[in-house]
C-alpha cells in the first residue's frame, strides 16, 4: 500500500477576515442608507446601480477568498499542489534534484510568491515549507503547517527506496 501525505490549507488569519468583512460593511451600510432608506450616502453619492455592482464585487471577492485552499499530496510517485483555483503543478520526484524542509521567513504575502530565493512560493500562512530544486534548475516551495508530519513522511518515504 502506497502512504500518501495529504494537507489541506486556507486562509484562516482572524485580522484578514476582520479586514475583508469590515470593508464588505461600507457597501452594505451604503446600500442600506441610501437604496432602503432613501438617505444619500457621502456628499457626492454613488448612483445605486454603482453601490449594488460594488457590493456584489466586494461579496464575489470575499467569496473568492473563502475558496482558495493549498492542497498538498505527495506519495512516492508525484509530489501535488493545488492551489484552487488559481494553480495546480504536480511534479515527478524523478524530477527533483533536491528537497528539504526550510524556514522561508516572509516572502512578501502569502499566495503565489514568484521569483523568490526558493523559487515559486505557495503558502496560505506561515514560514515553513517543502523546498524543491528541480534537475532543470526550477525551483518551488510549498508552505506546510504540518512540519513534524512531513518530516516523518519523508525520512519513511527515503527509507523505502
Amino acid at each position: 500500500m502506497d502512504r500518501t501525505f495529504k494537507e489541506v490549507q486556507r486562509f484562516t488569519q482572524w485580522w484578514l477576515w476582520a479586514l475583508l468583512i469590515g470593508i464588505t460593511l461600507i457597501p452594505i451600510y451604503g446600500v442600506l442608507r441610501q437604496i432602503v432608506f432613501g438617505q444619500t450616502f457621502g456628499d457626492n453619492p454613488m448612483s445605486d446601480t454603482g453601490l449594488l455592482i460594488f457590493l456584489l464585487g466586494m461579496l464575489a471577492f470575499d467569496y473568492g477568498f473563502w475558496m482558495l485552499r493549498l492542497v498538498t499530496e505527495i506519495d512516492s510517485r508525484t509530489i501535488s499542489i493545488n492551489f484552487f483555483p488559481l494553480a495546480k503543478r504536480e511534479i515527478h520526484w524523478s524530477e527533483v534534484k533536491t528537497y528539504q524542509i526550510v524556514d522561508y521567513g516572509f516572502v512578501g504575502g502569502w499566495g503565489i510568491r514568484m521569483g523568490t530565493k526558493y523559487g515559486t512560493v505557495y503558502n496560505t500562512k506561515g514560514k515553513t515549507g517543502l523546498a524543491l530544486e528541480l534537475r532543470n534548475g526550477r525551483r518551488y516551495c510549498v508552505g506546510t503547517q504540518k512540519e513534524e508530519e512531513l518530516a516523518t513522511f519523508l525520512q519513511e518515504m527515503e527509507q523505502l527506496n
